[in-house]
This record gives structure tokens, C-alpha cells and sequence, in this order.
């Protein structure tokens, strides 16, 4: 039967989509089902005690205790439920609001567009030289970019759409590789991608990105939104 938004509220159909709400009524039941027996045993047992040999306070207090800290774990789970489910749900519209938009996300892509071309990458420490090698689908090197020396972080290229002759390369997507040194050493650089959002998706309770070209990302993993 398909669920209406004004009759059910947002947290509630994320845990339709999920599965999850029968799970939880199934789990309240049971726990409500333990009580139930729990009270009903020590009420009994109360009954039936030996008038000369009566269950002693500290026994008593024991099996209250117990049972109070069954409780309060029932409700410290359902309230980080209802917390989770919150969080789910304000993601979602996040991320919805990113559909269209183009993003910046992990990705060793680049996509040449009217001759120009643009990425960025992450480096772990500041490089003495920096290199970014564009290649093609058959990993044939077009073109090198020498950026020189670069500091730790977010640092964006562009290419102008010309081969290492000079000539213009045909608009279309290729991949980069960055070469970075600090001292002789390698310095390890995180590739980032320019890449449009074209719908949200929600895969085992995590909301994600669906983009043109790069699969899905996690909302986390976008560095920039144009």
C-alpha cells in the first residue's frame, strides 16, 4: 500500500523504506512480553516464599534493579532511534537540495568541455613539486601540467584543452594522475573530481549521491558545492 507524506511523518517513511518499523514494534513487544513475565515470577515468588525463610531485602533490591535497567536500556534505544532517524532524515534533505548542482567528490576524472577542463586534489603535506598527467581512456599520456611547488590541501587545476604538442584534444572525459615530492619523497595526494548530482539515494540507512559519471558518494565525501 503506498504511504502518504501527510499521514506519516518523514522519520516514519524512512523507516517504511528501510524496513525497520515492524522491526521495531516486534522489539517493544518483546521487551513489554520480558517485563510482563518478570512481574508476574516475582509476584509469585513473593507469594510463595517460606514465612521462615523470606527472600531478603538485598535480593529483592537486586531483581529490581535489574529489571529497571532492562527498561532503561529499552528506552535509551528507542530514543537513539528517533535521534537516528532525525539525523536520517535531515540528510536526506541535504542532499536533496544537491540535486542538479555540480560538486566537487573523490574521483580521478576530468571531463574536457569547449577546451577547457577542470579538477582539484587533496595533498596529505605541502610538495616541493607538483605534476598532474592527463591521460586518455587507453592510458596514453595528452598532456602534463607542472603546478610547481603547493601547499598541504585543497588545490584546483585547470587544463586549456591542449595536448603536449600543442594541439587541442577532442572535448570528452579523461582521467589524471598526480605526481607530488617533498624532498625527494612521495607525497600522497587524494584525487577530486567536478561531477553533477543527479538523484539521492538511501542504501542501508546512509544517504548518498547518485552522480553523473563517478556511481554514488557519500554526503561526506563532497568537498565543494557550485
Amino acid at each position: 500500500m503506498a504511504l502518504s507524506t501527510s499521514q506519516t511523518s518523514y522519520a516514519g517513511l524512512i523507516d517504511a523504506i528501510n524496513g525497520q518499523g515492524a522491526n521495531k514494534k516486534a522489539a517493544t513487544s518483546q521487551i513489554a512480553e520480558v517485563q510482563d513475565r518478570f512481574l508476574k515470577l516475582l509476584t509469585t515468588q513473593l507469594k510463595n516464599q517460606d514465612p521462615l525463610n523470606p527472600m531478603e531485602n538485598a535480593e529483592l533490591t537486586s531483581q529490581l534493579a535489574q529489571m529497571s535497567t532492562v527498561e532503561g536500556v529499552s528506552r535509551l534505544n528507542s530514543t537513539l532511534e528517533t535521534l537516528l532517524a532525525g539525523y536520517q532524515a535531515s540528510q536526506t534533505m541535504q542532499a536533496a537540495s544537491m540535486i542538479g548542482r555540480t560538486v566537487l567528490t573523490d574521483g580521478d576524472t576530468i571531463d574536457l568541455k569547449n577546451g577547457l577542463g577542470a579538477a582539484a586534489f587533496e595533498l596529505a603535506q605541502g610538495a616541493d613539486q607538483v605534476r598532474v598527467r592527463i591521460q586518455d581512456a587507453y592510458g596514453n599520456e595528452v598532456r602534463t601540467l607542472v603546478l610547481g611547488p603547493q601547499q598541504s590541501g585543497l588545490v584546483k587545476f585547470g587544463w586549456d584543452g591542449l595536448n603536449n604538442a600543442g594541439l587541442p584534444a577532442a572535448d570528452g572525459g579523461y582521467w589524471f594522475v598526480v605526481d607530488a615530492e617533498r624532498a625527494g619523497n612521495f607525497v600522497e595526494a587524494n584525487p577530486l573530481a567536478l561531477t553533477s548530482v543527479r538523484s539521492v539515494v538511501l542504501s542501508n540507512g546512509k544517504v548518498e549521491l547518485d552522480t553523473a559519471g563517478l556511481g554514488t558518494r557519500l554526503i561526506d565525501q563532497v568537498r565543494q558545492i557550485f
